[in-house]
């Protein structure tokens, strides 16, 4: 654990993850059963984890971040039986008493509230040793909700209870990665890519670093201290980075570094050149889902001579087609569907599994995007932020790519509100570097930046200000909370 220290070993590790193993089965917990957790980046996080895999129970991570209705949600769709949270956590996991219909147990760790059992006390009652009937699990996430309530994320168990597991194909972007690594994990281990970066290295036996919490200078500091080989980013956080000043980012030293990954969001090609210039050519990028239905991926050179490009696919194919479900030549935008990668359903949701696929069974994430004549994928926006200004559609993610790198500009979401005349305008809300210069005058020149390098019609027409941005910290933006606060606005 970065910022406490706190080692966990391998010996422990397997010892924890065979008790709550143990723990489960003792239970009445059997193979494809649900529990779900809901926890800080914290040192028995992973323990957990590994005892449901161990138990071969589908196990849901929930960030602690969502809405209460969206919690419950999860809980309901889930079916989970057992609930693990913190003392930390004890506010929103006490507002959830009773809201559980399925759960039978609770236990909370670090301390317990009424209603809940200690996670410490029941699995140190049990034996260390392995369950008499092991088998793999798997991991049900749910979409961080930008729009809509989260969706569950249920994949298929291997065929045979211990039978021949692969390794996750995004894992492959890990170049060079073995026991003799160090990665280190800046994100909530809730989130997919972290958790299962995380979990594969265990596996691998590569040293695995949590900081308990994102912090820019923090990051750089853990880089040197723990001599981190490996990586995993969100842009975001690429741009907290590089927002520090000259001088502390030269502080430290990030020679250990063989392979950055980034992943999670769009990154702006500014942002990335300027990160290459700084780390060198190790940053590599993939494009994929907790979904699990295939990965897009580059490494450094790849994307110098494809810039803005997310790759080409790994163990997988790709089809943009129109809204017919036609597919479309290279440079012609459309939406992307992914074949021959891993199954998935939303769970409890025919319609929206069946509005993600194609007539050919091909599944999409949402996305739109185009190839070029060499393959490579480049990705426009999302469908659902598409905006009708007067007619004229327009994605609001090149105004954010370009609002993101002028100096002044920590975040940005750009999305479209109500307008009686353009059915749509073009909104941008900005979190500044420091909100004592959030004036009308820098939101003018911000607006002047933009059409500097875009269109006009791609520009927003207004700028507000706020301290910060509804952003996940696995660099996901929560839009639609903006978006129903601008609706609200206009209708009230």
């Amino acid at each position: 654990m970065a910022d406490s220290g706190r080692v966990v070993t391998y010996g422990e590790l397997m010892a924890t993850a065979n008790q709550g193993a143990q723990l489960f089965r003792s239970l009445g917990l059997g193979r494809g059963e649900h529990i779900a957790i809901l926890l800080e980046n914290h040192p028995r996080f992973l323990q957990l984890c590994w005892a449901a895999q161990c138990a071969g129970l589908y196990y849901t991570t929930i960030s602690w971040r969502l809405q209460q209705a969206e919690i419950e949600h999860i809980f309901i769709n889930s079916r989970a039986k057992v609930f693990v949270t913190s003392y930390e956590r004890r506010a929103v996991a006490g507002s959830l008493f009773n809201k559980m219909p399925n759960v039978f147990r609770q236990y909370m760790i670090d301390g317990v509230i009424d209603g809940f059992e200690t996670w410490e006390d029941a699995v140190d009652a049990m034996p260390d040793v392995p369950i008499e009937d092991p088998s793999e699990g798997a991991v049900m996430l749910y979409s961080s909700a930008t729009t809509g309530y989260p969706k569950g994320i249920e994949k298929p168990f291997p065929e045979s209870p211990n039978g021949e597991r692969q390794t996750p194909s995004a894992l492959n972007v890990l170049d060079g990665a073995d026991e003799h690594s160090t990665y280190l994990s800046p994100a909530p281990l809730y989130h997919s890519a972290a958790l299962a970066f995380a979990m594969e290295c265990q596996r691998r036996g590569i040293e695995v670093v949590v900081m308990e919490h994102f912090e820019a200078e923090l990051a750089l500091c853990c880089i040197e201290q723990y001599k981190i080989t490996h990586s995993q980013w969100a842009p975001a956080m690429f741009v907290r980075m590089l927002k520090l000043p000259e001088e502390i980012r030269a502080r430290y030293d990030m020679s250990s570094l063989c392979c950055a990954v980034h992943t999670a969001a769009p990154c702006p090609i500014p942002i990335k050149e300027q990160m290459i210039d700084w780390w060198g050519e190790i940053i590599c990028e993939y494009y994929a889902g907790a979904e699990g239905n295939g990965v897009i991926q580059l490494n450094s050179k790849e994307w110098l001579a494809h810039k803005g490009s997310v790759g080409r696919p790994l163990a997988c194919e790709l089809h943009i087609c129109d809204d017919e479900g036609n597919e479309l030549p290279a440079g012609e935008p459309g939406l992307v569907y992914l074949s021959g990668g891993g199954e998935f359903e939303y769970s409890g949701d025919l319609e929206k599994t069946h509005h993600s696929r194609h007539p050919q069974g091909w599944s999409t994430l949402g996305d739109v995007g185009y190839l070029d004549t060499e393959g490579y994928l480049y990705l426009t926006d999302r469908k659902h932020f598409l905006i009708n200004s007067g007619g004229v559609n327009v994605y609001p993610q090149e105004a954010e790519n370009a609002l993101i790198t002028h100096e002044a500009v920590i975040d940005v979401a750009v999305f479209g509100v109500p307008n009686e005349e353009f059915t749509e305008e073009i909104k941008a809300v900005v979190q500044p570097r420091e909100m004592a210069n959030a004036t009308p005058e820098l939101a003018l020149e911000l607006l002047d930046y933009c059409r500097s390098q875009l269109s006009h019609v791609k520009c927003p027409r207004s700028i507000d200000f706020c301290e910060e941005l509804p952003r996940h910290p696995t660099g996901k933006l929560y839009k639609r909370l903006l978006q129903e606060e601008y609706r609200q606005r206009a209708s009230g």
